[in-house]
């Protein structure tokens, strides 16, 4: 699919062509954005504007010199973006390339970020007179988003803190699937935040006369070290709370094991003293006696109450 942007009295409008393969559009349009494109829209684009689309191979890369390079006027960022899928954040790369009257981005999914610059485009809500213009409001709206899904994350990690140190005596399993879902989650948050600031540091490298840009990308890049800091100390809060979970769930164990260890020891002594007396022989000397069997079972009561007592007062219990 290609959607078709034009810059018009400074508002970033889509186009609404009939046609989706049109050159007039393609030749008018200021920013081309290519979602799962075809052989033939890739060969449409390539035709007009040959090296701008890179090979699929190279947009995974993740050496600096694959994802950020310049080539002649053309100025080229692969950058990750985020989104959800079946209940998980993933990341996807775009492929931007910047020429002086035009912005070419392609990429294989349907991202959020691109979502609501659509919406917002169709609303007038974006003011852009260049293509540099486009890609960094593209940037700003990635910012925005990391920004929320970091707060959202740090909202249920307040939740999972309240549930895990106030009921450490149940059963915390969900609590730890839990923290390793948000675990998941913060990593996938702090990738694209790093990612995105070595694209916007490459872009700042690179835009040294627009003065309006060069601005905003240091906004965004003192934007972008507050989200790592608040995304570290969420990491290091996971991991906390991961080690508590842990740490109760082995305490509950131990006293467990503790329960069955003493309850061992105490009827230890009663079983021999049964054990004794149970043997079958005639030359027993109480076998005859009358008070013989209440003298067991008081011998039994007093070895099991002995050594509860003694394990009381040492503290043990």
């Amino acid at each position: 699919m290609i959607r078709y942007f034009t810059l018009t009295s400074g508002k970033l409008r889509e186009q609404e062509d009939s046609q989706p393969l049109s050159e007039a559009s393609l030749q008018a349009s200021s920013w081309i954005d290519l979602q799962e494109a075809g052989d033939e829209e890739r060969a449409l684009v390539e035709r007009h504007y040959p090296e701008s689309l890179p090979d699929a191979r190279d947009v995974e890369e993740i050496e600096s010199s694959a994802r950020y390079f310049v080539d002649g006027e053309d100025v080229h960022v692969h950058s990750l973006f985020l989104y959800q899928s079946e209940g998980r954040f993933r990341t996807a790369t775009v492929a931007f390339t910047l020429q002086p009257d035009r912005l070419i981005s392609i990429r294989d999914v349907d991202l959020p970020d691109f979502r609501l610059t659509r919406l917002r485009a169709r609303r007038g809500w974006i003011e852009a007179s260049t293509p540099l213009q486009i890609m960094t409001s593209l940037f700003e709206q990635k910012v925005d988003n990391l920004a929320d899904q970091l707060e959202d994350l740090h909202r249920d990690l307040e939740d999972i803190s309240t549930e895990v140190l106030a009921k450490r005596e149940s059963d915390l399993g969900e609590q730890l699937d839990r923290l390793a879902k948000l675990e998941d989650s913060n990593g996938q948050i702090r990738l694209c935040l790093m990612d995105t600031q070595r694209s916007v540091s490459f872009l700042l490298r690179h835009i040294r006369q627009q003065k309006r840009e060069v601005k905003l990308c240091r906004e965004m890049l003192r934007d972008l070290d507050t989200l790592m800091s608040h995304a570290t100390f969420v990491f290091e809060k996971i991991n906390f709370l991961l080690n508590a979970a842990q740490g109760f769930i082995n305490i509950r164990q131990n006293q467990i094991i503790k329960i069955f260890s003493i309850a061992a020891v105490v009827f230890l002594p009663p079983t021999l003293v049964g054990t004794v007396y149970g043997m079958n022989f005639h030359q027993i000397p109480e076998l005859d006696w009358a008070f013989g069997y209440p003298m067991a079972l008081g011998l039994m009561v007093i070895s099991a109450i002995s050594p509860y007592l003694f394990f009381k007062h040492k503290g043990w219990l």
